[in-house]
């Protein structure tokens, strides 16, 4: 039986609603006992997120962690070595080189920075948009915070509104790079910006915590093919495609066992799908 299958249905007996009612509190134990095995420290060595982990000033971990979030795909050793080399680029201080960044001065630094997809043109695009974010609004956080309101469910506003202002920002750059900052209103699922805001959003031991303009309450569970088939395996999510859609259906199941955390269930379904599954693709 999946879960919410048989309750609210007309004519639903009895016995099959608390039938129904028994596997969702299994359920919810099971993936509860998972979330303590994934969620501790010793997940951030070899993830992305050891990227920010490693910088102390908490600015320095919202700007390098954008990029981290954004480059994570691939071989996980692979997008390390990719991060390590950008850190290097921008000589340890992220934060400083995005908001001083001048293009005539500074491209070289990112002259032959790539990783799969994203080339250098898109380094150049994607740093000047953010320097011209944090010119403007003083940092990522608070431009979230202008847009997703306190009676908002989800994120989704302050995620159009990025991309878009990156977009707006710099109109003069490739297209091409455009895609690389994914935004609902286009039907993605933003796999790799809801992710970051789970850094950014939720306490560690594990994420960073640092942000506090929107809810973990308000966070969207990060989708991808790994994730979406270990919650399709569990009865969480019935939608077919990985989009924006299937994010939000699978964040209110899980909003249903977790009402003030659902991205808590990310550890799940990131561990028992891309590192029991396949152990190298980040996704």
């Amino acid at each position: 039986m999946r879960l919410f299958e048989t309750t609210g249905r007309r004519g639903c007996s009895t016995r099959a609603v608390s039938s129904s009612r028994s596997h969702a509190l299994a359920l919810k134990a099971n993936l509860d006992a998972l979330v303590v095995h994934y969620e501790r420290p010793s997940f951030i060595d070899q993830d992305p997120i050891s990227i920010p982990h490693g910088f102390d000033d908490p600015r320095d971990q919202e700007v390098i962690g954008l990029y981290a979030a954004l480059l994570a795909w691939g071989q996980r050793k692979t997008v390390l070595a990719k991060m390590n080399s950008l850190c290097e680029r921008m000589r340890f201080r992220p934060y400083e080189f995005v908001l001083n960044f001048k293009q005539v001065r500074d491209a070289g630094r990112l002259e032959g920075f790539k990783h799969r997809t994203f080339q250098p043109v898109d380094a150049l695009w994607l740093t000047s948009g953010l320097s011209h974010v944090l010119r403007t609004h003083g940092s990522i956080d608070a431009l979230f915070a202008e847009t997703v309101s306190a009676t908002a469910s989800t994120a989704e506003e302050g995620l159009n509104y990025f991309g878009h202002t990156l977009i707006a920002t710099t109109r003069d750059s490739s297209r091409r790079s455009w895609k690389h900052v994914a935004r609902p209103s286009s039907g993605s699922a933003c796999k790799r910006l809801n992710m970051y805001l789970r850094w950014m959003v939720r306490p560690g031991p594990v994420d960073l915590g640092l942000w506090k303009s929107i809810r973990p309450d308000q966070l969207v569970l990060p989708l991808d093919v790994h994730s979406g088939r270990t919650a399709r395996s569990l009865g969480l999510l019935t939608r077919p495609s990985n989009d924006w859609k299937a994010a939000i259906e699978l964040t209110d199941r899980c909003r249903l066992l977790s009402p003030e955390d659902p991205c808590r269930y990310d550890f799940v379904f990131f561990g028992e799908g891309a590192i029991r599954g396949r152990g190298k693709d980040e996704g």
